[in-house]
């Protein structure tokens, strides 16, 4: 028996979400369903990330287990003849059989993009959170900084998470207009673990403190009170995308 890792890429706009669930298509199902066809045996894959309906993927990872004589490097060329084209397994390999992509500690690297312009970008739509006023970008970052380190991000969790702890450690937070493109805001958070809706409700929160509906400081605030209420809005799913998961 071998334990395969993928690594998985996606546009996530027509999908609800990472995880199956009876409702929709998803991600998770169709990485199923073409393994199986391919192996001739049912086989299912364990997701590092269950991402929401419309959220994007560069580097989401997976594992399964098989007894298949198929070069473990061969199965992205195998599966990416059989997947739909807006799914793509950009890496294949053989892991240790205990590897498993969520209990191993690891960094997750997420951007949330944001397109701030009088009016949508057709192009961008599918990618990016529209935002027609102004963001003061540089107040985003300094408020961003609160948010590193070791903290309760209670505030941050959507209702219905079923966790032990909402404690997580955040390594890194930058808030950036592409140089090249004005128009073009990205949020960049790396950490090591996120909590339900947390990057999404970072997002929203730091827009309010660029269009000056919040202090820098409130983060702070919003930090100790522990109370999703005082926190923002979560941000629309199509800005973020799971950029990738380095495994320490």
């Amino acid at each position: 028996m071998k334990r395969i890792k993928l690594i998985v890429a996606y546009d996530g706009t027509n999908y609800c979400g990472w995880q199956v669930q009876d409702n929709g298509i998803t991600i998770e199902g169709v990485l199923n369903r073409e393994l199986s066809s391919l192996l001739g045996c049912e086989t299912e894959v364990i997701g590092a990330s269950r991402t929401d309906s419309g959220v994007h993927a560069l580097g989401n990872v997976c594992i399964f287990d098989t007894e298949s004589r198929i070069p473990p490097e061969k199965y992205a060329y195998a599966l990416n003849a059989r997947l739909p084209e807006d799914i793509r397994i950009v890496d294949s390999c053989e892991v240790e059989p205990d590897f498993h992509p969520r209990y191993r500690d690891s960094i997750k690297t997420y951007e949330y993009k944001i397109w701030n312009d009088r009016f949508m970008n057709p192009v961008m739509r599918l990618y990016t959170k529209f935002c027609y006023y102004d963001l003061d970008v540089d107040a985003m970052e300094r408020a961003g900084q609160y948010l590193v380190g070791e903290h309760d991000f209670k505030s941050f969790c959507s209702a219905g998470s079923q966790v032990s702890t909402t404690v997580r450690k955040i390594k890194s937070l930058s808030v950036k207009r592409d140089e090249r493109e004005p128009r073009l805001i990205t949020i960049r958070v790396s950490g090591y673990g996120f909590l339900y809706n947390m990057v999404r409700i970072i997002a929203g929160t730091l827009m309010e403190v660029g269009a000056g509906q919040r202090e820098e400081k409130d983060v702070e605030r919003i930090l100790a009170a522990c109370d999703r209420t005082v926190a923002g809005k979560r941000a629309e799913a199509e800005g973020l995308t799971l950029v990738g998961i380095e495994y320490l």
